[in-house]
């Protein structure tokens, strides 16, 4: 006697995917699209640590405000992201990730401009809302 199984998406009404065909061409190039965009946003966060040292020796920056950049870029990056990600799973926004790219890009460009620890604070803060989309 043989017992047939069901999966669990057969069963919970979602048809099940054949995997030994493997991803249509179209979902591929948009899931390495979306994987290439999280690539360059996470060496984009790794950027404005490495420049730490060059900011306190250039800009005179103390241990604290180094601190501060950091924690401004931490909860722009981290506290927020949890919120746009419950927001937008019950309200797709397309659009987000180039506003997020666009705002990273505004960090950056600012952060590059910027002549005072005010104004480090501000990149930071965009380049982490920008993370954090």
């Amino acid at each position: 006697m043989t017992i047939q199984t069901s999966s669990p998406a057969v069963l919970s009404g979602v048809p099940a995917v054949d995997t030994q065909q493997g991803a249509s061409p179209p979902v591929l190039r948009i899931v390495l699209a979306v994987g290439f965009a999280h690539l360059i946003n996470d060496l984009i966060q790794a950027l404005l640590p490495s420049i730490y040292p060059m900011l306190k020796h250039n800009y005179g920056l103390t241990f604290t405000q180094v601190g501060l950049i950091t924690l401004t870029f931490q909860v722009t990056a981290s506290l927020i992201q949890p919120w746009i990600g419950m927001y937008t799973d019950k309200h797709p926004k397309p659009l987000l990730l180039p506003c997020g790219a666009l705002f990273t890009l505004l960090g950056i460009v600012l952060l590059s401009v910027a002549g005072s620890f005010g104004w480090f604070l501000l990149a930071a803060a965009l380049i982490g809302i920008g993370s954090s989309t």
